[in-house]
């Protein structure tokens, strides 16, 4: 009896293959890598005998990359879910404002003043996210009010209650507090205590530190930063709630008629951009040991611009995170690295203004692949 051989799979001629170029190009994290790939190019061709590469300046560029990149985590999140959150800037300020206030004005442990808040600022951004989702007014409209809330409250409660707007002596209250360590210490002394002493990093020659190495440690705003871009990679790719936060930003009446929950989904959003901008002032107010009303002044605009740079569409539903810690690598790399190779630091912005301008077009040009405008 004869076997008659398998069919083969008849190509539908209405389906196009997707070359391997056109599939580079529309992932969300080309930007990034490529303006990652240039930037390191620059500062090893113009800026490798400065110290910018030995163990002090990489934890330099790092430790800036770091703070660009916890906040951008969370914009990067919201703006993919087709929202924007123009109050971090001041939301960094008006929580260390607070830390400060509760733990060295109050006198509360500064455990409790950490933990009231992470859910004051957490509150605040359900708020935003509940005035959008129920007004249908612009979310820059709506975070842009509580950004000048926030930061006149930041302004306010210092003068008022202390006379001044910098709020000092939060080390010496936060000494031995189990939380704060979480925020402002430093893992893995021990490892490079070792890597000091056979000579892979360098030591202090002389002082009182002679023989301990430069760097003593990795600080926990480093740890934040790989943590949450960790977190937010891992939500955004590997669950369902990822597939909603893209749903929502690309089409949020169509993900409604699917079953996608989506104003829940963005105040969920706004509420992770909180904890982000959060965990960016407890880190800082930890650092410098005080706070100042100043803190976190354009912050907002630097998240969104990192987001963009990692390939974020301005429209919503298409982004990466993995992008986006790529754009913060970028800010802190060139922040530092302008002074390494001496160039003069106002220089910066001008940097900011030409790669957001590029990121812009090239994303634009992104959006044409992938709608198949013209």
């Amino acid at each position: 009896m004869s076997q008659t051989a398998p069919q083969q799979p008849v190509a539908d001629e209405r389906v196009k293959e997707m070359s391997a170029v056109r599939r580079a190009l529309i992932r969300p994290e080309l930007g990034g890598i490529v303006g990652t790939i240039a930037v390191f190019t620059f500062f090893l061709l113009f800026a490798h005998d400065s110290g910018m590469f030995n163990s002090q300046g990489i934890l330099n560029w790092s430790t800036v990359s770091a703070q660009f990149m916890i906040i951008a985590v969370g914009a990067c999140l919201l703006m993919i879910a087709g929202e924007f959150d123009l109050s971090v800037g001041s939301m960094i300020g008006f929580s260390g404002m607070m830390i400060a206030i509760l733990s060295v004005t109050l006198g509360w442990p500064v455990w409790i003043a950490i933990i009231v808040t992470f859910a004051g600022c957490v509150a605040i951004g359900a708020l935003n996210g509940l005035i959008v989702v129920r007004t249908g007014l612009p979310s820059f409209i709506v975070t842009l009010a509580f950004l000048f809330i926030l930061r006149g409250f930041t302004i306010y409660l210092p003068q008022t209650i202390e006379r001044k707007t910098i709020i000092g002596g939060v080390r010496d209250v936060a000494e031995g507090d189990w939380l704060a360590a979480l925020f402002g210490g430093k893992i893995l002394g021990g490892l490079f205590t070792w890597m000091g002493n056979a000579g892979i990093i360098e030591v202090f020659e002389r002082g009182t530190r002679q023989g301990e190495p430069v760097v003593d440690g990795i600080p926990m705003l480093i740890i934040w930063a790989l943590a949450l871009m960790v977190f937010g990679h891992v939500l955004l790719t590997k669950t369902r709630f990822g597939n909603w936060i893209f749903a929502a930003g690309g089409d949020a009446e169509a993900a409604r008629n699917s079953g996608v929950p989506v104003s829940q989904v963005k105040i969920l959003m706004f509420m992770f951009t909180a904890f982000c901008a959060c965990v960016f002032a407890t880190c800082q107010v930890m650092e410098f040991g005080s706070a100042g009303a100043d803190r976190g002044l354009l912050k907002e605009f630097e998240a969104i611009i990192a987001v963009v740079i990692g390939g974020a569409l301005l429209t919503g539903g298409y982004g990466s995170v993995i992008g986006a810690a790529l754009g913060a690598l970028i800010f802190g790399v060139v922040q530092q690295g302008l002074f390494f190779a001496g160039v003069e630091s106002s220089l910066f912005r001008v940097f900011l203004g030409i790669i957001l301008l590029g990121a812009v077009i090239l994303n634009t040009y992104i959006r044409r692949l992938i709608t198949g405008e013209r």
